[in-house]
């Protein structure tokens, strides 16, 4: 068998493949972060399409933890009755339902990218105040920039309870995996790296103190969430930012170790998102060396995700170990087969559901 194509055991839970779908936006949200039928054709076509974990798009854990007013949510429990049926059906396709936990920190606020990617004000009717842990470390926007709240010791315990609450509706809606969302320039991000932590109480300064917060909610997801089942934690493997002190592999390399030591059963490594000066190397795999320097220094399975668009190339990834779970973003977008294509073009055998076989028999 491929090794693509090999199960993955992760704790109690076995993924059918190592393939997921990797968390996507898709701003489509009509009214309050609450789940639509977009929402369950887009993620169920990709687990009818063979993908072994099928994962929401960042989901906010609060109102003010949105990228954009037509993010998803999942902050009350009419939020986790909207997604319930769609955790059913992924599971009923035979893949594993995913959520990703997310808050947007201070890059929260905005319009769909579509309609600009435009910073929104508190006073505009589709905009709200923004959390941040250093408001004057982020470089401004064209235009207005929202406002920005310094968190203070309040606004950093109620993200912690919101992850904690997220995730135990997130398994009242019938996910089984939660990932936390650490990564992109979002807020536990943010508090991570020193170009946008700017500190100097317990959440800041050292590596110790900068990390906490991400420890924290870690921690917290891991506490409600059921021992048989993982946890993920999505990184920015570095900040790409290499004239400046910032985030880079060795902090990444370090991070997961704690995390993995708090519970944390895998790593999807990502790169990027928490400045626009950024340089990465986009190409081809160009992030699977972030993920595999991690997997060589820690005991902790690892994800990569990436320019990784064709069968081969991804199988390669877990035959050669550079990765534990290969994570498809706009190839899964553009061919929401990817999964049943893989297993045909490796194996000759996709099992393609029986009301499609007309077509590839």
């Amino acid at each position: 068998m491929p090794e693509l194509l090999s199960p993955l055991p992760l704790r109690d839970l076995e993924v059918p493949n190592r393939i997921a779908v990797s968390p996507m936006c898709q701003y489509s949200c009509d009214r309050d972060g609450l789940a639509t039928e977009w929402h369950r054709v887009h993620l169920g076509s990709r687990a009818v399409g063979g993908a072994g974990i099928v994962m929401t798009e960042a989901t906010a854990v609060s109102p003010r933890g949105r990228i954009s007013a037509h993010d998803l949510g999942i902050w009350s429990d009419e939020h986790a009755a909207a997604l319930e049926p769609i955790a059913e059906f992924v599971r009923d396709q035979g893949a594993v339902p995913a959520i990703q936990l997310a808050h947007a920190g201070h890059k929260a606020s905005k319009t769909r990218p579509w309609e600009g990617n435009v910073p929104l004000p508190p006073d505009d009717e589709r905009g709200w105040e923004v959390l941040s842990p250093s408001p004057d470390a982020y470089p401004p926007f064209d235009g207005d920039r929202p406002a920005m709240k310094k968190a203070d010791a309040d606004d950093i315990q109620g993200v912690i309870d919101r992850y904690r609450a997220a995730a135990e509706r997130s398994l009242d809606a019938g996910f089984r995996i939660a990932e936390v969302h650490a990564a992109h320039g979002y807020l536990l991000h943010e508090f991570l790296s020193p170009v946008t932590n700017r500190r100097e109480d317990d959440h800041g300064g050292s590596f110790e103190d900068r990390s906490r917060l991400v420890r924290e909610v870690t921690a917290a997801v891991r506490d409600v969430w059921p021992d048989d089942w993982p946890v993920f934690v999505r990184i920015s493997g570095t900040d790409w930012l290499d004239d400046r002190e910032s985030w880079d592999i060795e902090d990444s390399a370090r991070l997961a170790g704690d995390l993995a030591a708090l519970g944390a059963d895998l790593i999807d490594v990502s790169s990027g998102g928490v400045h626009p000066d950024q340089a990465p190397p986009v190409g081809p795999n160009y992030q699977v060396p972030l993920a595999e320097e991690i997997r060589d220094r820690t005991d902790v399975a690892v994800g990569a995700v990436g320019g990784i668009t064709e069968p081969e190339q991804a199988d390669a990834l877990i035959r050669n170990g550079r990765a534990d779970l290969v994570l498809v973003g706009r190839e899964f977008l553009r061919d929401p087969y990817f999964g049943l294509r893989a297993n045909d073009t490796l194996d000759g055998d996709g099992e393609w559901p029986i009301q499609y076989r007309r077509a590839v028999r």
